[in-house]
C-alpha cells in the first residue's frame, strides 16, 4: 500500500501537529474542520509552528514554504475522498468519532486506511462503524506532535497485517519512532501514565505533601522533567478526567478511577494552564 495523500480530521492541537509533520515529510495533506473559523485557527497554528521552527534553525525557509504548499484545509469531508490514509484527531468521545468514520467510509475509496489518534478509546469500537475493519488501525501521537518522537501503532483483532505494516512505515516516514500496542484502552503509555497522575492527585488530596513537594519529589527523585501535578495542568484536568473515566469503564479497576478532588476541580472550571488555573495558577507573572 503506497501512501501519497494524507487526510487529517480536526485542526486542534493534535490534528494541526499531525498535518504539519505529514506535510513536512512530503505528503500532500488535507485538513478538515467543522467550521471556517476553526479551519482558519488550525491553519494559523500550523503556520506559526513552521515559522518558529525556521526561527530556531530547525527547518530552513525553503522546506517550510514547501510544506505549507502541500497543505490544504476544508470543511467538507468529501475533500478527503482521494486520500490514501486518514488520521482522525477530533474530540475524545466515542459517538462523534463513530459518526465521522461512518460518513467517511461511504466517501473514501475502498483501499483508504483509517486511523484514530484516540488516547483512551479502543480502535475496535471505532472500526465497527465502518465496512473496513481490516484497514483500520490506531495511530496515537503525543503532544506537541512536531517535537515528540513516539507514536503508538495499534492493531485490532481485525486489522490486516498489510495495514499494520503500512501504518508502521508511514509513522517512520514522518520521522517518528513507532511502537506496537494491542487494542486495549490507554495502549502502552496512558495505561502506565494515567494511574501515576491520579495517584499524585490522591497524594495531595490525602495530605501526603504539598503540590510543590510532590512535584519536586518526582522531578529530583526520579529525574522526571516535570512533576505530575504540573503535568496534569499542561495536559488539561478536564482531558485527564475524561480519559480516566473511559479507562475506568473499560477496566473497572480502582487505579483508573478519577479521585474526587480531580472531579471537583473540573466542575469548578479549573482545567489547568488553558483556563488559567489548575493545581497551579497561570497568568501574568505566574
Amino acid at each position: 500500500m503506497k501512501i501519497s495523500r494524507v487526510g487529517v480530521l480536526g485542526a486542534g492541537l493534535m490534528g494541526s501537529g499531525i498535518a504539519e509533520v505529514a506535510a513536512k515529510a512530503g505528503y500532500e495533506t488535507t485538513v478538515r474542520e467543522v467550521s471556517e473559523e476553526l479551519e482558519r485557527k488550525g491553519l494559523s497554528r500550523i503556520e506559526g509552528s513552521l515559522a518558529r521552527a525556521v526561527e530556531k534553525g530547525k527547518l530552513d525557509a525553503v522546506a517550510s514554504d514547501a510544506a505549507r504548499a502541500r497543505l490544504s484545509t476544508t470543511t467538507r469531508l468529501e475533500e478527503l475522498s482521494e486520500c490514501d490514509i486518514v488520521v482522525e484527531a477530533i474530540v475524545e468521545s466515542l459517538e462523534p468519532k463513530r459518526e465521522v468514520f461512518e460518513t467517511l467510509d461511504r466517501a473514501c475509496k475502498p483501499d483508504t486506511i483509517f486511523c484514530s489518534n484516540t488516547s483512551s478509546l479502543t480502535i475496535t469500537e471505532l472500526s465497527a462503524a465502518t465496512r473496513r475493519p481490516d484497514r483500520f488501525a490506531g495511530l496515537h501521537f503525543f503532544n506537541p506532535v512536531p517535537v515528540m518522537k513516539l507514536v503508538e501503532v495499534v492493531r485490532t483483532i481485525a486489522t490486516s497485517e498489510a495495514t499494520e505494516k503500512t501504518v508502521f512505515e508511514f509513522a517512520k516516514s514522518l520521522g517518528k519512532e513507532p511502537i506496537r500496542a494491542q487494542d486495549n484502552s490507554g495502549f502502552v503509555v496512558n495505561r502506565l501514565l494515567v494511574p501515576y497522575l491520579l495517584d499524585a492527585v490522591r497524594a495531595l488530596e490525602e495530605g501526603v505533601a504539598t503540590r510543590e513537594d510532590i512535584d519536586k519529589g518526582m522531578e529530583l527523585g526520579c529525574g522526571y522533567p516535570m512533576g505530575p501535578l504540573r503535568l496534569l495542568d499542561f495536559v488539561g484536568l478536564d482531558t485527564t478526567y475524561a480519559i480516566a473515566e473511559i479507562m475506568f469503564n473499560e477496566y473497572r479497576e480502582k487505579r483508573f478511577a478519577p479521585p474526587p478532588l480531580l472531579k471537583r476541580m473540573v466542575v469548578a472550571g479549573r482545567f489547568g494552564k488553558k483556563s488559567g488555573r489548575g493545581f497551579y495558577e497561570y497568568g501574568e507573572g505566574k
